[in-house]
């Protein structure tokens, strides 16, 4: 049994730390209240918030960035998972410069879109792509391209998950635990305000990691006629901290949906390219009928991707389905996914990752045992997280019994302190770049044991 951290020491050590942070933050400060006046809470997204005032980057290279007050982290959040490749990475860099000086932008296909298409259907083991500019956009397309093949209207997701911030996946990501209804019957809950009731009753949540509730659920819609279009899930969790899938329930997965004639979507969005070459899909072994990617795809440039079978994309080929965008396949992001693939998501950079990403979990193993702390380390690829909970979580119900936001707070903070930008929030997990080498793990490993140590003595 794990030691019980003092609540209140968590409490104490985290306004200690946080007024260390912010004494260390005047200018970003300065930045907050100007910015105030013309842009929404001082930021471009709701995500980049902070209480009491965001921090404000300047520049960023390799594994590490630096902020507008001069402070220098390695940033283990890079970008929410999207600079796998490092910032300002050299072959992405002369690959951008050289694409921009022919021209940025034509609406028109080009090369680049043939070579990082054929890449990705080697890769991923689905033949037929189309690009857009953004996870959102990849499964905004993805299901209304599954909704056109099964003329279907109805869709299904796991309860916790985030799919992007468009009507139909703003549904069932975060509520109260004893509100949310049971395993068979999980409610459809709006993730905040704008979201049309209509819009809502269409899509069905159901749990992770449990076949029994997936199949009930979906003989019920089928019996009140209603069967779904898709299920677009991640193979891997990645929303609450990392929820690897249970011993053959992808496998189950992808048989009931096949039985049902349901479109299965993995949404790629965070694992695809970092937790390997071919994303979870070619980790776990299960061939989906569509994915999703972004994020990591261009090092850092707006992009996105579907792949899918011939068959569900025929109704894009035969025109059924419009899926368009003025910037989508835009030249600088096809040239920098390109180079991504070609030149630095190479098979030495991935054991190169593989080896950092073990070294960091088997520190944190290291130190969990030692100060008998409250946890696990987890993680696949670039992708890594300490889950703060005396329990295994294996889904959303697990998940918030088991976690300890106050907790999780607290060691963003101490990070942020000693020199480690963490991704902000209870559930976020680490992404390593190309670049991060043994002393940006071993000063993430310090700066954790030190905490353990705090709470604990």
């Amino acid at each position: 049994m794990a030691t019980t951290i003092d609540e209140t020491k968590i409490k104490e050590l985290t306004e200690k730390e946080g007024d260390k942070l912010n004494a260390r933050l005047g200018k970003s400060h300065e930045m907050y209240e100007r910015a105030c006046e013309h842009l929404c809470n001082g930021v471009a997204s709701s995500y980049q918030l902070r209480d009491p005032w965001p921090i404000y980057v300047d520049r960023g290279q390799g594994s590490k960035m630096w902020d507008v007050d001069g402070n220098e982290y390695y940033d283990f959040n890079n970008g929410f998972g999207a600079m796998l490749q490092g910032h300002a990475n050299p072959d992405i860099a002369a690959a951008v410069n050289d694409r921009f000086s022919k021209g940025s932008h034509f609406a028109m296909p080009d090369w680049d879109d043939v070579v990082v298409a054929e890449n990705l259907a080697k890769r991923f083991g689905l033949p037929k792509w189309r690009f857009n500019n953004s996870g959102s956009e990849s499964t905004m397309d993805a299901i209304r391209i599954a909704r056109a093949y099964t003329h279907r209207d109805h869709i299904m997701k796991i309860f916790g998950s985030y799919h992007g911030h468009h009507d139909a996946v703003m549904i069932s990501i975060y509520a109260d635990y004893n509100d949310i209804g049971d395993r068979y019957h999980l409610k459809s809950l709006p993730y905040g305000a704008g979201i049309p009731q209509a819009t809502v009753d269409l899509t069905v949540p159901v749990p992770f990691n449990d076949l029994d509730a997936l199949e009930h659920r979906i003989e019920e819609m089928e019996a009140e006629g209603n069967p779904p279009a898709c299920l677009i899930m991640e193979a891997c969790l990645m929303n609450m901290s990392i929820v690897p899938p249970e011993p053959g329930y992808l496998e189950g997965v992808r048989e009931v949906t096949k039985k049902h004639g349901i479109v299965l979507i993995f949404d790629e969005v965070k694992t695809g390219l970092t937790v390997g070459p071919g994303g979870a899909t070619k980790l776990f072994g299960v061939t989906p009928d569509m994915v999703t990617i972004a994020k990591s795809l261009a090092g850092g440039l707006p992009s996105g991707a579907i792949g899918g079978t011939d068959e569900v994309m025929h109704v894009v080929e035969d025109g059924e389905v419009y899926q368009v965008g003025t910037f989508s396949g835009n030249p600088l992001s096809m040239a920098a996914a390109r180079a991504s693939l070609e030149k630095v998501l190479t098979p030495a950079a991935y054991e190169h990752l593989d080896r950092m990403n073990q070294r960091l979990m088997d520190g944190c193993r290291e130190i969990i045992k030692k100060y008998d702390f409250p946890g696990y380390a987890q993680g696949f690829g670039a992708k890594g997280c300490v889950t703060f909970s005396p329990h295994k979580i294996t889904d959303y119900v697990s998940f918030r019994k088991g976690q300890n936001a106050a907790l999780n707070q607290l060691a963003w903070l101490y990070q942020a302190n000693r020199g480690v930008y963490m991704a902000p929030g209870r559930e976020e997990e680490w992404t390593l770049s190309v670049f991060h080498d043994e002393q940006a793990c071993d000063t993430y490993l310090a700066t954790f044991e030190e905490m353990a140590h705090d709470l604990t003595k």
